[in-house]
């Protein structure tokens, strides 16, 4: 069977070190992190994405990920320099050497880079969801983001890889 990715878009201190508050970051991390817990159980990816566009010397450590976003030993990593991270990346060649055939995309600017690397999943043939409460933003543009796209929350995703979808 056709196993499940979950992209985490843009975790990076740089963007939410110090938003943390104002984009309700803990609560987003909490979803994030269970989604890639049951995930990661049942054999499926967990897909950190990390901007390095304008990278320095002098901000590399703001590209880490924040803390409250954990990551794996086995987790996959692609960076990116585009909104979209389809874009002149390999991430659409390693999910299909995964066998992934559903993306959920997750993380911070609901606006922007999630909303254009949930686009420029469609637009590759995954069957593609963002993770309900797991994007980062502001809640109205969260609402106007999500508005008519596909979501999928937490317990419909345990019933998926419970029921041995990988």
């Amino acid at each position: 069977m056709e196993k499940i990715a979950l992209l985490i878009v843009d975790m990076q201190r740089l963007f939410l070190e110090n938003n943390m508050e104002k984009f309700d970051v803990a609560r987003a991390c909490e979803y994030m992190n269970h989604v890639a817990d049951q995930l990661r159980t049942h054999g499926h990816c967990v897909v950190h994405i990390q901007d390095v566009e304008d990278t320095t010397d002098d901000n590399a450590a703001l590209l880490d990920f924040i803390p409250e976003i954990h990551v794996d030993a086995h987790d996959l990593h692609v960076k990116k320099v585009h909104s979209n991270a389809f874009w002149q990346t390999e991430l659409e060649q390693i999910l299909r050497a995964q066998g992934v055939g559903m993306v959920i995309v997750a993380g911070f600017a609901a606006e922007q880079c999630v909303l254009f690397t949930y686009n420029g999943a469609i637009e590759r043939g995954f069957k593609t969801v963002m993770l309900q409460k797991g994007i980062v933003s502001l809640p109205d543009i969260i609402a106007m983001t999500t508005r008519d796209r596909h979501m999928i929350s937490y317990p419909v995703i345990e019933f998926m890889v419970g029921r041995g979808s990988a």
